[in-house]
């Protein structure tokens, strides 16, 4: 199963995890109301769907004014994305995620997903980010790093080191990165994710570390277990059929073509 970005991010911000300031909002109303709450003159709009691709499709924006918020989160709210990910179909963003905006020095990649062929739990890093790690992976696997995740959550030290002398982080900037890659660790497993990644994992002029972007997918085997998780299902970014399978507890995977 699947979660919204907000979502993840809410998650990954209880492991210590820092994010730029953000609101959820699905109608004016609640638009107002988060400019309002971050005192925002200026502001990220990213429309909420279980696809990427937003930023190629218009469904990440930049507004300059309050008023300008205003009026790209309406534009948004209810728009069709359709592309590869969401088939021909297309998702309807029901709500817009709001954010702070914050300069970027350089961007990079870290997340964690089951390593099948050893039968572990991994973190992937990378100091080339804002793109697919597929994409990475094919045209410079050198600049990808794997280290195993224990069956705790926890990263051991040297692993830690490890993957801060990679992404070139120095001093304070290793330390937050540490703490980072510790609380993604931890997350993973926590959640019985079967990928957890932060895409864009950023630093700043100013020399901080925030993670811009994430994605969470979650074990359906495991959601007994994850009563709040199981929560933020949410069946509009689903097809009927995949909906109609959950209810009954289906594996469903939808094929093209016909049989006969």
């Amino acid at each position: 199963m699947n979660v919204h970005e907000y979502q993840a991010k809410e998650i990954l911000k209880k492991y210590g995890i820092p994010i730029p300031d953000f609101g959820v909002a699905a109608n004016e109303k609640e638009v107002r109301e988060v400019i309002k709450a971050l005192g925002l003159k200026e502001a990220v709009i990213k429309i909420q769907v279980h696809a990427g691709g937003r930023g190629k499709a218009g469904g990440v924006k930049f507004a300059k004014s309050p008023e300008e918020i205003v009026k790209v989160a309406k534009e948004l709210i209810g728009m069709k994305l359709v592309n590869n990910q969401t088939g021909p179909q297309g998702v309807i963003a029901h709500r817009v995620m709001i954010s702070l905006p914050v300069d970027i020095e350089k961007e990079y990649y870290i997340g964690a997903i089951i390593d099948r062929e050893n039968a572990r739990p991994v973190i992937i890093a990378s100091p080339e980010g804002g793109m697919e790690i597929e994409e990475i992976a094919a045209k410079t696997p050198e600049k990808i790093l794997t280290l195993p995740i224990g069956l705790d959550g926890s990263l051991k030290p040297y692993h830690a080191l490890r993957l801060t002398n990679f992404m070139g982080w120095k001093k304070e900037q290793a330390k937050m990165g540490r703490k980072i890659a510790s609380g993604l660790a931890k997350a993973f497993i926590d959640t019985d994710a079967s990928l957890l990644e932060i895409n864009p994992l950023i630093t700043t002029p100013t020399g901080e570390i925030l993670a811009l972007d994430a994605k969470l997918g979650v074990d359906d085997n495991a959601l007994f277990r994850q009563s709040e998780i199981a929560t933020m299902y949410d069946p509009s970014q689903q097809s009927e059929s995949e909906v109609a399978a959950k209810q009954f507890d289906l594996a469903y995977i939808a094929l093209d073509g016909n049989i006969g």
